[in-house]
């Protein structure tokens, strides 16, 4: 995944996205490549892995010792419940449950009869929900999480004195990319620090030449700039929210259109 050195920036005609592919025909990701005739490949950098039953029993965490529950992801849906279905517990109807946006608090429902629970949302980001928490202290949170996450909550929990027991349910893992060495990409697309982690995992000898790095997220940003790459595209920002607005910026600069 590295490219000869070049007296100049070529421009931008290749760009490899470290997420699933899009499910939707009328994604903006395939709006800018027909748009700028680019080539764009979707491959995530990370990967999940469950937490067993018995790894989770080895955490020593009795889920109905709670009174409600955070939810940060649809992962966390997924393996929260995964979990309970193999230890036979039911959730009991006045569970609460505190989810970080509505989206995930939709996504419940694939579980819950989300009209007959006590479901509390943010507006979206981990500092919305934490304002929402704010005004239950009294209850005894269990927040299932993967090994890798953000500490906002965990840290707001602890620092205030509620009573919150964090329970690791699934890992999130460097997917295997080995079949990428050879490709080249003029801009490569980071999410989280874990794809960038993902990245000197697979090719520890990386070297960024003039591959261009973008980044979503400021935790994304830092985990780039750590590493000793240059951060070339943003997102968001007050002007460019999101990350395809932020490409498409960076390419009209780049290939002068």
């Amino acid at each position: 995944m590295n490219k000869d050195v070049k007296t100049k920036r070529s421009a931008v005609r290749s760009i490899l996205v470290s997420q699933p592919a899009p499910v939707s025909e009328n994604s903006p990701y395939l709006t800018l490549a027909k748009k700028y005739n680019l080539t764009i490949d979707f491959r995530p950098f990370i990967e999940i892995e469950p937490t067993s039953l018995n790894e989770f029993r080895k955490q020593k965490v009795t889920i109905l010792d709670h009174t409600a529950v955070i939810f940060t992801s649809r992962n966390a849906v997924d393996h929260f419940f995964r979990l309970c279905e193999e230890s036979k517990i039911e959730m009991p109807l006045t569970m609460k449950y505190f989810c970080v946006s509505e989206q995930t608090a939709n996504y419940l429902q694939k579980y819950i009869a989300v009209r007959k629970r006590k479901v509390f949302i943010g507006e979206k980001t981990a500092e919305d929900l934490i304002q929402v928490l704010k005004k239950y202290k009294e209850e005894k949170y269990i927040f299932p999480c993967s090994n890798v996450r953000k500490d906002a909550i965990p840290n707001f929990l602890k620092e205030n004195g509620y009573q919150y027991t964090e329970a690791i349910i699934y890992k999130t893992v460097a997917g295997d990319l080995s079949d990428l060495a050879n490709i080249n990409y003029d801009i490569i697309v980071f999410f989280s620090p874990s794809g960038v982690d993902s990245l000197f995992h697979n090719f520890p000898a990386f070297e960024q030449k003039d591959t261009r790095i973008a980044a979503f997220g400021p935790t994304t940003a830092q985990a780039v700039r750590d590493s000793g790459l240059i951060l070339d595209i943003e997102a968001p920002l007050p002007n460019m929210p999101s990350m395809t607005g932020a490409l498409e910026l960076y390419i009209k600069g780049e290939n002068n259109v």
